[in-house]
């Protein structure tokens, strides 16, 4: 096995573990946004305030998301264990 084999797969990891985050860390980014925005209009400066709305908004998004983040997930597990013969050599 190479390095730029093992490089690859570990490339390959963190591009899945992104496009599995993202939409999540994407929601709560635009949520934050929103909530400061509001709370600097209103001079409202309740800590709470900002962590009630991203909490929700997360649950939302992975109900939404979620098939799709485990399907993402269980495919490049799928792969490789099904080319583990190929990674030991």
């Amino acid at each position: 096995m190479s390095s730029e084999f093992i490089i690859s797969m570990a490339e390959n990891a963190v591009w899945v573990v992104l496009f599995v985050a993202g939409p999540l860390l994407l929601v709560a980014l635009g949520l934050g946004l929103f909530v400061s925005i509001f709370q600097a209009t209103t001079q409202i400066q309740e800590q709470t305030l900002a962590f009630i709305p991203k909490i929700v908004g997360v649950f939302v998004a992975l109900i939404v998301f979620g098939p799709w983040m485990l399907s993402t997930v269980t495919n490049f597990a799928y792969q490789i264990f099904s080319n583990l013969h190929r990674f030991i050599g």
